[in-house]
Order: C-alpha cells, then sequence, then structure tokens
C-alpha cells in the first residue's frame, strides 16, 4: 500500500506543478482553461488506470489465495480421513 500511496503522492504533485504553470504561462484565458481541461482529463485518466491495475492485482492475489487455502483444506481433510481410517484399522485389531 505503500508504494500506491506513494504514487498518488507524486501523480497528486504533478498535477499541481502542471496546474501552477498553466496557470502562471502567458496565454489567453480561453486558452489556458483548455490547457486546464486537458490535463485534468489526463491526470485523472492516469489515475483511473493506476487504481484499475491495484484493484486487478489485488483480486488476482486474492483468488490464488483463495484457491490455495481451498488446495490445502482439501489435503488436511484428506489426511484427517486417512488417520480416521488408521485409528479404525488399530482399534479393530485389538
Amino acid at each position: 500500500m505503500k508504494a500506491s500511496s506513494t504514487i498518488l503522492g507524486i501523480l497528486g504533485a504533478a498535477a499541481a506543478g502542471a496546474f501552477i504553470g498553466v496557470l502562471f504561462a502567458p496565454d489567453k484565458g480561453s486558452n489556458t482553461r483548455k490547457k486546464i481541461k486537458d490535463k485534468s482529463k489526463d491526470y485523472s485518466d492516469n489515475i483511473k488506470t493506476k487504481f484499475d491495475n491495484v484493484v486487478n492485482t489485488i483480486t488476482s492475489n486474492g483468488k490464488e489465495i483463495i484457491e490455495e487455502g481451498k488446495s490445502k483444506l482439501n489435503q488436511v481433510k484428506e489426511d484427517y480421513n486417512t488417520l480416521k481410517d488408521d485409528v479404525k484399522t488399530v482399534k479393530s485389531n485389538y
């Protein structure tokens, strides 16, 4: 989570820097507003893409963990049933 926070911080700082740079640039107001709008859209699209990547990574890792847990649970069940059968065998021999 620290990496994603760092990335978001860097992106936020870059957006603020770009915003301030555009505001102080010698250009017509309409051009400046268009630049701000375009940059804002670019940054929001970039952040959305990064967020989607993080969500996909978490989702895929979660699925892997669940599958591994199911596999281990099935192994424990098999071991338990084997042990139970062994105990029955030992009991029947005495």
